[in-house]
C-alpha cells in the first residue's frame, strides 16, 4: 500500500502540474462558436448567465476573505441574481475592494485560465476549477446556489476524471471562451438597467456611495476589465 501511494503521488503531481499539446485552430475556433451561441442568444444566455453569477458571487466571497472580511454567505438565485454577504467595516478598502470584485471576476478568470492553456495546462485548470466551485459550495445558502454548485462541479469531476485529452482540451477551452465573453455582457447590462434608473442597489451604486466617485466611472472600470481581458485572453488563445 505504501508503494502503492509513493507511485501514485507523483504520477498525480506530474499529471497536475505537467503540460498538454495545444489543440488544433479549428478546436479553438469551434470553441469559440460555442461559447458564443450560449451568450449571445438571449433565451440560452438566461440559463449560461447562471454560470457567471457563480463567478461573479464567488468573487465577492474571494476578495471578502482575502482582505480579511467575514465571509457569512452566498446564495444564487433562479433569475440569475446572487448575493454575498459578509461581515466587517461597512467601508473603507476592502469593503471597496470586495464590492468592484464581482463584476470583474468572471472576466479576469478567464483571463487567468487563457494564461494557463495558452502555457498548455489543460489539467490544472481542470483542477483548480473544481477546487474553487468546491470551496465555494461550502458557503452556500439556498438549495437553488447549492444545486447549481454542484451540477457545475460535477461536470468539471466527470470531464477531469473519465473524459480523454482531446475532450478535456475542448471543454477547457469552451469554459474560458465562455468566461471571457460571457464576462462582458453583464457591464453592458448593468448599463441598460441603470439608463432605465433600475439599478440603485447595483455594485456600480454600491461602489460610488462607498468612495463618492461616480457610478459611471465604476461601470467604465468594469467595461475596461472584461473588454481588455477578452482581447488579451482571446489572443493567448488563438496563439497571436
Amino acid at each position: 500500500m505504501d508503494d502503492l501511494a509513493a507511485t501514485a503521488l507523483p504520477d498525480l503531481w506530474d499529471r497536475l502540474t505537467g503540460t498538454q499539446p495545444d489543440p488544433d485552430l479549428w478546436v479553438v475556433l469551434a470553441t469559440m462558436a460555442a461559447a458564443l451561441a450560449v451568450v449571445v442568444p438571449h433565451t440560452l444566455w438566461r440559463i449560461s448567465r447562471n454560470a457567471i453569477t457563480i463567478a461573479h458571487e464567488g468573487g465577492h466571497g474571494l476578495v471578502a476573505l482575502l482582505t480579511g472580511r467575514q465571509l457569512t454567505g452566498i446564495r444564487l438565485h433562479s433569475d440569475t441574481s446572487g448575493l454575498t454577504v459578509s461581515r466587517g467595516k461597512p467601508y473603507g478598502l476592502g469593503m471597496i475592494l470586495t464590492a468592484a470584485a464581482g463584476y470583474t471576476a468572471p472576466p479576469l478568470l478567464g483571463l487567468g485560465g487563457a494564461a494557463l492553456l495558452a502555457t498548455g495546462r489543460i489539467t490544472l485548470l481542470l483542477w483548480v476549477a473544481t477546487a474553487l466551485l468546491v470551496a465555494m459550495l461550502v458557503m452556500i445558502r439556498n438549495a437553488y446556489g447549492a444545486l447549481t454548485v454542484l451540477l457545475t462541479g460535477g461536470t468539471f469531476v466527470l470531464v477531469s476524471w473519465l473524459a480523454g485529452p482531446q475532450v478535456q482540451a475542448a471543454f477547457a477551452y469552451v469554459v474560458v471562451w465562455f468566461l471571457l465573453l460571457g464576462g462582458v455582457r453583464p457591464a453592458f447590462e448593468l448599463q441598460a438597467k441603470r439608463a432605465r434608473a433600475g439599478a440603485g442597489d447595483s455594485d456600480a451604486d454600491q461602489l460610488h456611495r462607498l468612495t463618492h466617485a461616480p457610478a459611471g466611472l465604476w461601470l467604465f472600470l468594469f467595461h475596461a476589465v472584461s473588454l481588455c481581458s477578452l482581447i488579451g485572453g482571446g489572443r493567448w488563445l488563438l496563439g497571436w
